[in-house]
């Protein structure tokens, strides 16, 4: 059945529905109007999955909008084509000091590094893609796709929209689900900190900008066959970081509800700092002298003055004096959206959505720590961890030191304290509606799952049994918030107990001959114990 253009009325009396020219033989390319802009996608021939790029969800947050909370996407004249990529935000990386004068977390795994497209502050866009025979004649009052909404991980430092695919999503969903993948400013842009902020500006814009694409999501996806009330939100790294924020944003009792689940793959929790602790407030006072703001009355008025570029020359300076492959720019406790430390929440039970799913990796702090570090394990962790006392310091070390040499001990720190754990604490607020789940390919490193579920290029383990139980664990969760309720029949996931049911967790790993190994296990008691050490000290790691 031919596609037909969508025209809805801003005047909010209706829709009105006719076809578009087209040439012989190509699906016809729908219209979405969503009153303040119409769009106009592209069907993919192949798959007659409809894409809708770069559509704007907010104001470019340039001029008096820089740091500022995002505001709503002004009016636009005409058929705006949504057929290519959004410009992504400014990126920058991670820190190249061997020593810490500060500490301050993030990963950058996913390779951020091409100049196409191009890097803008004005990139508050997201893209949606819709199933086959999906989008509606009008936007739908009831009823409708469950939706999936994409955050990119990258540190809260680096990542963007072009770099996943949404219809592998809908492939691996058996086109069941709308998805959504959405930017949000990054690094300087999107996460300075300090008093002078919090008096002029919005603290946490960047998790502000995804807020507010989850309000454009509530609003607007019905227009797209998508169900408003059946929304799972999923990242990966700093996205699936995200998703930890939101779960616990406005003390985990956002109203009205943006999300009913939370996927987090690899939960990115760094130390997250009151907005005005020494630390994000010594980073505002060094992007003010870096900008030659200085000696201005009102510093934030003048860093939204400041020419993009030198902003830009900023942000990537100051990411290069962190700590190795950390990064000095995340989230903090503004006191409004974020309002006390994620884990003190976590720890009351009050969360957003009606169900969580985790899966990490199992080698998850590899890539984030020098290969040829030389400090002790004591030293490494007061490095991380400045505010640690020294008898704490040496507990940990102690938990580490069955690990063999001091960089697989480091290994380990880095990757419980700032992945694994938080993830345990996340589990623990959602007992009893809750599963998960350990990727172990070999290596298992950070990041290495992603190619299994964005998979347009075949991952390295290219085993169609693996890739289908693997990915199709998330879309089963995503559909009907139970990853055992199957839509395909070949699937050789076997049940998945909920977690604290015996601590189980599934593992998806293969075999020494190459074949799919997944199982149940059972938690290792081992990363318990380390994991309840370090909640046990959150308030001095500002977790």
């Amino acid at each position: 059945m031919a596609l037909l253009a969508l025209s809805y009325l801003s005047s909010g009396l209706g829709i009105l529905a006719s076809p578009t020219s087209a040439a012989a033989g190509t699906p016809s390319a729908p219209i979405v109007d969503l009153g303040y802009a119409e769009y106009q996608g592209a069907v993919d021939p192949s798959t007659n999955i409809t894409s809708f790029l770069s559509i704007r969800y907010a104001s470019p947050p340039t001029g008096d909008l820089r740091f500022a909370a995002p505001q709503p996407p002004p009016n636009a004249t005409g058929v705006q084509q949504a057929t290519e990529m959004p410009s992504m935000c400014y990126q920058t990386g991670g820190g190249l000091m061997e020593t810490a004068p500060v500490s301050i977390y993030g990963f950058n795994k996913r390779d951020t590094t091409t100049t196409t497209p191009a890097q803008s502050e004005d990139c508050l866009f997201l893209n949606v893609w819709v199933p086959p025979d999906q989008l509606p004649a009008e936007p739908l009052t009831s009823g409708g796709l469950p939706v999936v909404v994409w955050i990119h991980g990258g540190g809260y430092v680096s990542g963007y929209a072009a770099a996943y695919d949404g219809a592998d999503l809908l492939y691996h969903a058996d086109n069941g689900v709308v998805a959504v993948v959405l930017q949000y400013r990054l690094g300087i842009f999107g996460f300075l900190a300090g008093n002078e902020v919090k008096e002029g500006g919005a603290l946490n814009a960047g998790l502000l900008d995804q807020n507010f694409a989850l309000q454009w999501v509530q609003k607007n996806i019905a227009a797209f066959g998508g169900d408003p009330s059946k929304v799972t939100i999923w990242g990966e790294s700093a996205g699936a970081g995200s998703v930890l924020q939101h779960i616990v944003a406005h003390e985990g009792n956002t109203q009205p509800p943006l999300f009913r689940a939370g996927i987090t793959s690899s939960t990115f929790q760094p130390s997250q700092y009151y907005y005005n602790d020494r630390i994000p407030q010594m980073y505002y006072n060094e992007t003010v002298t870096y900008t030659g703001c200085s000696s201005s009355t009102d510093t934030l008025a003048c860093l939204k003055t400041v020419n993009v570029t030198t902003m830009q020359d900023a942000n990537t300076y100051l990411a290069g004096t962190a700590f190795w492959d950390t990064f000095v720019f995340a989230p903090v406790v503004d006191g409004t959206f974020i309002v006390e430390r994620p884990s003190v929440t976590l720890a009351k039970g009050t969360v957003n959505g009606d169900g969580l799913l985790s899966i990490g990796n199992s080698h998850e702090g590899n890539d984030f720590v020098n290969p040829n570090e030389t400090l002790s394990i004591t030293d490494y962790v007061s490095q991380l961890f400045p505010d640690l006392t020294s008898v704490q310091v040496q507990q940990a070390a102690y938990l580490y030191s069955s690990f063999g040499s001091p960089l697989n001990q480091a290994y380990e720190v880095m990757g419980d304290t700032i992945l694994v754990c938080p993830t345990y604490f996340l589990l623990e607020a959602f007992q009893g509606r809750a599963y998960k789940g350990i990727f172990a390919i070999p290596p298992g490193l950070h990041g290495d799952d992603v190619a299994y579920y964005f998979d347009t290029t075949p991952p390295p383990y290219n085993n169609t049994a693996f890739i289908n139980a693997f990915s199709e664990s998330f879309l089963s969760f995503v559909m009907t918030g139970n990853v055992n309720d199957k839509f395909d029949p070949t699937n050789i996931t076997p049940y998945w107990n909920e977690y604290f049911i015996g601590e189980t967790e599934m593992l998806f790993n293969e075999t020494e001959a190459a074949q799919p190994y997944v199982v149940p296990v059972t938690t290792d008691p081992g990363l318990l114990e380390r994991c309840a050490f370090w909640h046990g000290v959150t308030d001095m790691i500002a977790q």
